[in-house]
């Protein structure tokens, strides 16, 4: 088995004794190296995006001192879902390896396809306001910020 993947099954596992979260683990290696890791943490924290892939992220770019994990690779016993596959891509993570689909997530109950259908329907130009309704209100103050963000010449683009 994969050395970084056999650390994620094994983050995964340690789940199904502490109850922390579901059993997902995950770890980020960098050039041979693992620089961060994490295990779903959803229930112990009270948080929902504590997925295994976020802490992992979480932990990497802390341990690394950057919000950039370029160069990185990610190591998951699961599909990522819609959340985290944005968390990877916005901390330019190019290389993912999975181990289990998501459709193996869906036979154990968790809803993923749930938010992958909102998501299509959305990029169809449907709004289904029975799972989340977003209304756009105030732009004309809240687009001053971001005018004079354009402005900035000391600016960061992340």
């Amino acid at each position: 088995m994969n050395e970084y993947m056999k650390m994620a099954k094994e983050l995964s596992e340690k789940n199904l004794i502490t109850n922390d979260g579901g059993p997902f683990g995950a770890c980020i290696v960098k050039e041979g190296k693992i620089i961060g890791k994490g295990a779903n943490h959803v229930l112990c924290n009270n948080d929902p995006t504590a997925h295994a892939e976020i802490m992992a992220i979480r932990d990497a770019c802390k341990n690394i001192d950057s919000y950039d994990l370029s160069g990185c690779e990610l190591y998951t016993s699961c599909y990522p879902c819609p959340m985290c596959l944005s968390a990877i891509i916005w901390s330019n993570i190019k290389q993912v390896y999975y181990g289990n689909t998501k459709e193996d997530a869906a036979s154990i109950g968790f809803r993923d396809d749930f938010i992958y259908s909102y998501i299509k329907k959305l990029t169809e130009g449907i709004c289904d306001k029975d799972v989340l309704e977003l209304e756009c209100i105030d732009r004309e103050e809240t687009i001053q910020a971001f005018d004079r963000f354009k402005e900035k010449s000391d600016k960061t683009v992340y």
